[in-house]
């Protein structure tokens, strides 16, 4: 069921991916396959990682998972360095190799997840002493990803690693303590930035400013809502013609709606939906208590960040700058997520 939900999703996403980006293709680079033949390359080489990561005995990842780290670490570093990482969108967030663009924030992700499951696999009773050195070192990355800046996936990762020290039992006062220090990051991460404020107030009110910070919103509305049951038809999205920004990337949901409706929102919903019972059910079956969390981990990011982009598309939060897992344009997104099935398939079936 999660492999099947999983290629679903992302054949979908190649189709969408083509509908939604050939008219800016044809018009900036004069050739209107230009992203999907890109996603579609990536989606080859994902599909071989995944299989043969889902032949990797999962444990190798215990006995690696403080190497992992540091190499997940040391991209991030190497990123930040003008002439190596690449600024896009005023982020410099990426290697440019080979004229594809690798972003590394992706790969820590996953590679934060393995190492706090190995450190709460091997702690008897979960207590704040124990998690507090782990949290630090989840902070760091969260503030290396900060000053590329990526806020999106630096909450992700921050959220993620907080689900995993839930269910490892921690004390749920110190949770309120958590949500007390995050208010407070936010907040000042908010008064460094002050493009974040306008981010803020175009989400209030995107119609106080329809051409500036509200411009994207205000257009994604504009796709969704006539989508009605079935929507426009394939290739008959009106938002993409130069009106919906870059609608490959974040805000393919609503190219989605606008061709195929509620339906095809309902087809990409209860797809994740089957991702996140497989994924839980693997979970739940296995025995050992690396693979449990790792599980977890993996199938907890996807399906946040699926969320986080959903409700971004459909205006109930601000824009976060987060893509749709296995659905948006973005090599280094797929790659990464694939790799993460994979894992958890291999889990699957030496779950014991």
């Amino acid at each position: 069921m999660l492999f099947i939900s999983v290629i679903s999703l992302i054949i979908f996403g190649i189709i969408m991916i083509y509908s939604s980006s050939y008219i800016w293709a044809e018009y900036k680079f004069d050739d209107s396959f230009k992203y999907v033949k890109q996603q579609f390359f990536f989606f080859l080489i994902g599909l071989f990682l995944l299989i043969f990561v889902s032949k990797i005995d999962y444990k190798l990842y215990y006995k690696k998972a403080n190497i992992i780290l540091g190499i997940c670490f040391l991209l991030l570093i190497l990123v930040l360095i003008p002439g190596i990482g690449v600024v896009r969108n005023g982020s410099r967030s990426w290697f440019s190799l080979l004229g594809f663009s690798i972003q590394p924030s992706e790969f820590a992700k996953l590679g934060l997840i393995i190492f706090i499951s190995k450190y709460l696999s091997k702690t008897n009773k979960v207590d704040i002493k124990k998690i507090l050195p782990v949290f630090l070192i989840c902070l760091l990355f969260f503030g290396v990803i900060m000053l590329q800046p990526d806020f999106g996936t630096g909450m992700i990762l921050v959220i993620s690693i907080v689900s995993l020290f839930f269910i490892s039992g921690l004390d749920m006062k110190y949770f309120y303590y958590l949500f007390g220090l995050g208010i407070i990051g936010i907040t000042g991460l908010i008064i460094v930035a002050p493009y974040r404020m306008d981010r803020i107030t175009s989400f209030i009110d995107p119609w106080k400013d329809p051409l500036g910070t509200g411009f994207q919103i205000i257009q994604s509305l504009y796709a969704i809502g006539p989508g009605g049951l079935f929507g426009f038809g394939f290739l008959n999205s009106r938002q993409k013609h130069f009106y919906l920004p870059e609608p490959q990337t974040d805000f393919i949901f609503s190219i989605v709606c606008e061709e195929f409706g509620i339906v095809g929102a309902l087809f990409v919903i209860i797809n994740f939906l089957l991702i996140c019972y497989s994924g839980l059910k693997i979970a739940l079956n296995c025995t050992n208590l690396f693979g449990k969390y790792l599980v977890f981990g993996i199938i907890f990011q996807l399906i946040f960040q699926a969320i986080l982009n959903l409700c971004v598309v459909v205006g109930l939060i601000p824009v976060t700058g987060v893509t749709l897992p296995f659905l948006s344009y973005g090599g280094s997104s797929l790659l990464i997520s694939m790799i993460s099935i994979g894992i958890v398939l291999n889990i699957a079936k030496y779950k014991n």
